[in-house]
């Protein structure tokens, strides 16, 4: 019954929103809204990029409305191992603290119960549902209820997780996030960190041709707050290193690359923590 009504109101999405300017043809992977989607950390270390990806869907799919709040439903334990949210890093996204709504659970269960019912609710401009790990409850019958529910409230709805094995569920997409290394900050700020950098893989699209299931690719994107948009990462450019006199190129080109990967991991880092 449930598979039924999946198939019937899937295809019939009111409406789509895209990453911006990025990715292939200039954002053309399309997100369905009133649709649950999922985001992915392979690992937990992950995790802080995967959950600033999800507040980028997010604020792309509320668009210009900034009047609805949005929902964040989280396990206490994701909160005991990560850490509370932060109300700076929340506005360097371009969200406004004052629109989040935070609500807490015990477990997975009442995570999907409180998600359940605010999903609903067609007056929330996004759903972020964030259990821990991999529960037995987060199967393919709790995400079809929570897509029937958003198909029909138009709330779009966010499945935030680490995953490490893939799990049958009726999520529109499926994404796998990793932090990036950011590039060059603003040229008056020679020392400032870039902006939030990302790299994205869609495991699973739902709206392919024909409603069949697609896969697409791997992007590294970073995220405009200002023109709230992701745009495509443009690679740290190679430093030129002179060569020392009486040194052998060799080892200024070994060293240079020590050096070039060692910034790629602070500012992987910065951006992921």
């Amino acid at each position: 019954m449930l598979a039924r009504l999946e198939a019937e109101r899937l295809p019939g999405a009111a409406s789509v929103f895209s990453l911006g300017a990025a990715g292939p043809e200039g954002g053309g992977v399309r997100l369905a809204r009133g649709a649950l989607h999922e985001v992915q950390a392979a690992y937990g270390a992950d995790l802080p990029a995967a959950t600033g990806f999800v507040l980028a869907l997010a604020l792309r799919a509320g668009g210009a409305d900034v009047r609805r709040p949005i929902l964040w439903v989280r396990q206490d334990f994701a909160e005991a191992e990560l850490g509370r949210l932060d109300a700076p890093g929340l506005a360097s996204l371009g969200l406004d603290p004052s629109r989040l709504i935070l609500v807490r659970a015990p477990d997975a269960a009442e995570v999907l119960r409180a998600a359940g019912d605010a999903v609903r609710c067609p007056g929330l401009g996004a759903l972020v549902i964030e259990p821990w790990g991999e529960p037995k409850t987060l199967d393919l019958t709790a995400t079809r209820r929570l897509s029937l529910r958003a198909a029909s409230s138009g709330v779009t709805s966010f499945l935030l997780h680490a995953a490490a094995r893939p799990a049958p569920t009726a999520v529109a997409t499926r994404w796998r996030v990793a932090p990036a290394a950011s590039g060059p900050g603003a040229p008056e700020e020679a020392d400032a960190p870039g902006s939030p950098a990302f790299t994205a893989t869609l495991l699973r699209h739902r709206g392919g041709e024909g409603g069949r299931p697609v896969e697409g690719g791997t992007w590294n994107l970073e995220w405009d707050h200002e023109a709230c948009s992701f745009r495509d990462l443009v690679p740290l450019p190679r430093a030129v290193v002179p060569v020392p006199a009486g040194r052998p190129a060799g080892t200024a080109t070994a060293r240079q690359g020590d050096a070039g990967a060692e910034r790629g991991e602070v500012v992987a880092l910065r951006r992921a923590g």
